[in-house]
């Protein structure tokens, strides 16, 4: 605590904000002035219900019998120190931290998503295994949006004229909001975010930040701060940022792509590649793991109604799990690469996935592969899209492939799978209470 408490006063903190990452990836925490935060910090002062981990998108939450706890007990917050970081879009200084959940045992609430990357980390570490990871995070810039009814159309920017076309890679594209993304670059590095690269994508207004790899947590915790820090960026330029998955029907979908190597603990080789540079064993086992277990792992990947819409052919997005070489249709790409650097990447995730849950799952899939000796597929040549659709095209495919894996539920936790599950099913139940436009459009007055 005292690495908190020198953190906060060197800086002059006035408030901190303490939160946790909900199963959505939602921040959910309060704001304390820093001297209660301080003295709360050190006694156990720090605390939540346990219902913020079974609220949906929406708001609601699952039947008690379900979850549990009827009466939401509150559970006691650690602060990691790690994650320290100022809020630099505030005036007064403000600090942001995230914490770690436990019960009043000491045990970590299971179903919390930093627990659950966290006990995938520690298989992986029983192993002598270090897992590294580098996401990308692809988003929309979006004119303000008042009526939800309404769809969603691209900003302008400088040029006072909104996008017209595909401007992938463009230069000039990506400084049409050149006021949004100096600020956006700014408050990363005063949260020590490190941001690789920005590009322009493939629809209207989207672009993609790239990170440099590292640690699993990490990164993660840089996502979640990061999608934070974009919408605020956005926010103060009177435009909408969203990491929705498809958030407009005619442009592509957004990802959020991982890509993911594994290393000695030790000596940090590098265990996809052989020393002559050919795939490892295991290397062609995590991939099997992946192909294998993705279609049962997609309500992480794909955690929401609107994330399938994403998974169409030729829409830069996967429809399965074949894997090649340098081959963008398929679900799992290799990039070329010298020994060291042999990665995959995953190409399933959307950006409306709690990272902390897309990275365990994926880290899930290919520890399943790596001890169970699995065997891959042949590496596929040419499109994909060509292939079987074979990834779950709901949500409610997706959460009964999960439910029905011992595999993956002994992995992540089977009180986490249960707890998810009941709070996507309550999240699918709502959505089909919606009348959608398409309905009113063709079966009002045809049917």
């Amino acid at each position: 605590m005292a690495k908190l408490q020198d953190w906060i006063r060197q800086r002059g903190a006035t408030e901190v904000e303490y939160m946790v990452p909900d199963l959505s990836g939602v921040p959910r925490g309060k704001v304390m002035p820093a001297h209660k935060f301080i003295k709360s910090s050190a006694s156990d002062g720090l605390r939540l219900p346990i219902s913020v981990f079974f609220q949906t998108i929406a708001g609601g939450y699952p039947d008690s019998d379900v979850v549990g706890s009827p009466e939401s007990p509150d559970v006691y917050l650690r602060p990691d120190p790690a994650t320290l970081r100022p809020v630099p879009w505030y005036d007064d200084p403000t600090a942001q931290v995230i914490c770690d959940a436990h019960y009043p045992t000491g045990e970590p609430v299971a179903v919390a998503p930093r627990h659950v990357l966290r006990r995938v980390m520690d298989l992986y570490a029983e192993r002598g295994w270090r897992p590294v990871v580098a996401p990308e995070v692809e988003f929309y810039l979006v004119k303000i949006n008042e009526d939800p009814d309404y769809p969603l159309e691209p900003p302008t920017g400088r040029s006072r004229r909104p996008e017209s076309g595909r401007q992938a890679y463009g230069i000039d594209a990506v400084n049409e909001f050149d006021p949004i993304f100096e600020d956006m670059y700014d408050f990363c590095e005063a949260e020590g975010i490190e941001v690789d690269t920005l590009i322009h994508e493939a629809g209207a207004a989207q672009m993609e930040v790239n990170f440099l790899h590292g640690d699993p947590m990490a990164l993660a915790d840089q996502t979640f701060v990061f999608k934070r820090t974009m919408r605020e960026a956005a926010l103060r330029h009177e435009v909408y940022c969203t990491f929705m998955a498809k958030p407009m029907e005619d442009e592509p979908g957004s990802a959020m792509h991982i890509h993911q190597s594994v290393v000695d603990a030790r000596t940090g080789r590098n265990l996809f590649a052989k020393k002559n540079g050919e795939d490892s064993k295991l290397f062609r086992s995590y991939i099997a793991g992946l192909q294998k277990y993705i279609p049962s792992v997609m309500p992480l990947f794909a955690p929401n109604v609107n994330s399938y819409r994403r998974l169409q052919p030729d829409m830069d997005a996967p429809i399965n799990v074949h894997w090649a070489r340098e081959n963008r249709t398929v679900g799992l790409r290799v990039p070329e690469s010298v020994a060291a650097a042999r990665r995959v990447e995953n190409r399933v995730p959307g950006p409306d996935a709690n990272p902390y849950l897309a990275i365990a799952a994926t880290l899930a899939c290919g520890y399943i592969g790596m001890t169970a000796g699995l065997e891959p597929t042949a590496p596929i040549e040419g499109s994909a899209y060509h292939r079987a659709h074979s990834l779950p095209r709901h949500l409610w495919d997706s959460l009964a492939k999960l439910q029905g894996c011992k595999p993956l539920k002994q992995v992540l936790g089977e009180e986490f799978v249960r707890v998810l599950a009941a709070v996507k099913h309550v999240e699918y139940e709502e959505y089909h209470r919606v009348i959608s436009s398409w309905e009113r459009e063709f079966l009002l007055l045809n049917v």
